[in-house]
């Protein structure tokens, strides 16, 4: 390795503390979790961790998984990403980092059988328990949980060690790439480590890994069905299981079942509420959830805040509770000044507060969004377009089954995650793929939208696209989505053959949109131009330029009384070493098309979206 790549992923470290006893020592982690979605009996192992960078890749053979002195080793706060004050080459290309935590079980019971959740790890994970391998996972964004049956110590210390490595390859998901400069390139910035919190589950001889609370209104005035569907798996021998619920108050059963030893069974029910209450952004009415799973010396529970609302696309509107929307939002990244892609909450609430203060209603981002963020969207009425990150995916990678393999575990699992929030909008499969689509691609929306439909029938299936005139009508191919979002730089990007240069085009471009999709709900999913200093109106990059480009931008919105929505850039992040984004005088890497700047302060161009957001009725809207 060269020395300047060296000091780069050193200088990541250096900002850690000298080797701590807190976080060398064993401690038990208290009961308690950071969300209120989730199983009951988790206890957060967020706090002080070792961290050691390992840019060689020597840990496995050296066997830092088996140690035990803390030499060498830096104290860390998790979540944590490793390099996330390091906005260098060798930064954005990845590295490999280890982290360790000793702990002690809460109870030495042999009936509890241990699980770990992690909520997110970037990119791949190995797990060791006090020298044993336990499990592994790969794919960011994602929770996944790990049993620690094997080496377990139920008295003693228990030395955790993770190996993670966020070395980007174009099979990833965000696939990483090269800039034409011959820089990594990953489409954001490549964020590694314990990005998310990390819990240590206790189960009581049965679980419940799966729970989805769906809230079904067939009409406005109407009384809301919940549909149930609570998958429980016996950790235990095998015994009758009884699942019984809360919604609001209303007792729910769901039934008895045997649940075989090593076995999983499926509990549904639905449940009628009447005259209920709606969830919307106007008015994020939530009801409480409790479920409890009880056997014969056997418990588990599950607690949630449900919203009862319908989302439809009808006659090629987007409709929340049987009422149009044309909603207006923010895109954004997972970005904070203090832990960079790692789960910040105070960040996150900054974020809804500023999204909210100039009127927005729908955040946007490439990937599925911390828990922490969807449960304060819940109670704050933000609504979500959840996404997975099938980020500008080629052809030849996406014809690629394992490609396809993780995208759809990928889907499936973020369904599973997040369904019984009310703030998610829809679940997109992916961003700016190619922008005519061939069988590759046909088979791809075919197959997520089905899956989507499956699994969560009470949503649309949704895709972002790239904004280009040049493109003929698609129809065939977006057959199977409900929602299409389509990327809009007119007058800033030159598109394909200039196509785009000229922002009096718009207009023409979106009225060609709905000609060709007259049954897709259709929402802008992308807009903005980089600002990153005071200037004229006429140049790019300015304030001034940025302010009068989304002025112009959304005047043309308005006069579109079909869209069904439009997301701006909320706020700045850091994007790639290289990143111009069509700024004459670009601030690599920051991505400047927000409308307030990485530390949430505003730019000129926040007061125009905010005078449009206002101006604009988001919601309840005369029908179809």
């Amino acid at each position: 390795m060269r020395a300047g790549v060296a000091i780069g992923l050193m200088a990541v470290m250096a900002t850690a503390a000298v080797p701590s006893s807190a976080a060398a020592s064993a401690f038990t982690p208290p009961e308690k979790a950071v969300t209120y979605d989730g199983a009951t009996g988790r206890f957060l192992m967020d706090g002080p961790w070792l961290s050691r960078l390992d840019r060689h890749d020597r840990g496995v053979r050296a066997t830092w998984f088996n140690a035990r002195s803390a030499r060498g080793w830096h104290t860390v706060n998790v979540p944590n990403a490793w390099n996330g004050h390091n906005f260098s080459v060798p930064s954005m290309a990845g590295s490999v980092v280890w982290y360790r935590r000793d702990f002690k079980l809460p109870s030495s019971d042999a009936r509890y059988s241990w699980l770990l959740r992690f909520e997110s790890i970037r990119y791949r994970a190995s797990i060791w328990l006090n020298g044993h391998r336990v499990g592994g996972h790969a794919g960011a964004y994602i929770p996944f949980e790990v049993d620690l049956a094997k080496g377990l110590s139920r008295t003693g210390v228990n030395r955790l060690v993770v190996r993670v490595d966020n070395r980007q390859r174009n099979t990833d998901l965000p696939p990483g790439s090269l800039t034409v400069e011959g820089k990594p390139n990953g489409g954001w910035w490549n964020f590694g480590g314990l990005l998310g919190d990390v819990y240590l589950r206790r189960v009581d001889r049965i679980d419940m890994p799966v729970v989805q609370v769906l809230p079904r209104l067939p009409c406005r005035t109407c009384a809301a069905t919940i549909d149930y569907r609570v998958t429980v798996q016996n950790y235990g021998s095998a015994t009758p299981v009884t699942v019984t619920s809360s919604f609001g108050g209303q007792p729910v059963a769901l039934g008895t079942h045997v649940v075989g030893a090593g076995k999983r069974v499926t509990f549904t029910a639905s449940p009628t509420v009447g005259g209920p209450h709606l969830w919307s952004p106007l008015d994020p009415h939530l009801y409480t959830v409790s479920i409890s799973a009880d056997g014969v010396g056997a418990h588990a529970g599950w607690t949630l805040e449900s919203g009862i609302r319908s989302i439809d696309v009808v006659k090629g509107r987007l409709l929340l509770n049987w009422m149009p929307v044309d909603f207006r939002g923010g895109f954004f990244h997972e970005d904070s000044p203090r832990t960079g892609g790692a789960a910040d909450p105070a960040w996150m609430q900054l974020v809804i507060d500023r999204l909210k203060s100039i009127g927005g209603t729908v955040l946007r981002t490439h990937y599925p969004l911390d828990p922490y963020l969807h449960q304060l969207a819940d109670r704050e009425g933000v609504m979500i377009w959840s996404e997975i990150p099938v980020f500008q995916l080629k052809t030849h990678l996406l014809k690629m089954h394992s490609v396809q393999a993780a995208a759809r575990r990928m889907l499936r699992d973020n369904i599973l995650d997040k369904s019984n929030h009310p703030s998610v909008l829809t679940w997109s499969i992916g961003n700016e793929l190619t922008a005519e689509p061939g069988s590759v691609q046909k088979k791809y929306f075919k197959s997520q939208a089905a899956l989507i439909h499956s699994l969560d029938p009470t949503r649309p299936a949704a895709l972002a696209i790239l904004g280009y005139p040049t493109v003929p009508c698609q129809r065939s191919a977006y057959a199977p989505l409900d929602l299409l979002g389509v990327n809009t730089y007119f007058g800033w990007y030159p598109g394909p053959n200039g196509s785009v240069a000229d922002r009096t085009r718009l207009g023409p471009y979106l009225d060609s949109l709905r000609k060709c999709y007259p049954s897709k709900a259709i929402a802008v999913t992308e807009f903005g131009a980089e600002a990153n200093r005071k200037g004229p109106v006429e140049e790019r990059g300015t304030y001034a330029f940025q302010a009068d480009w989304n002025n112009f931008t959304l005047g043309i919105f308005a006069k579109k009384p079909w869209l069904s929505g439009a997301l701006g850039m909320l706020m700045n992040f850091h994007c790639r070493p290289t990143w111009s984004g069509g700024n004459p005088h670009p601030s690599p890497p920051m991505h400047t098309k927000g409308v307030f700047d990485y530390h949430g302060h505003p730019k000129p161009a926040a007061a125009v979206l905010s005078k449009w957001f206002h101006a604009t009725q988001q919601y309840d809207l005369p029908g179809p």
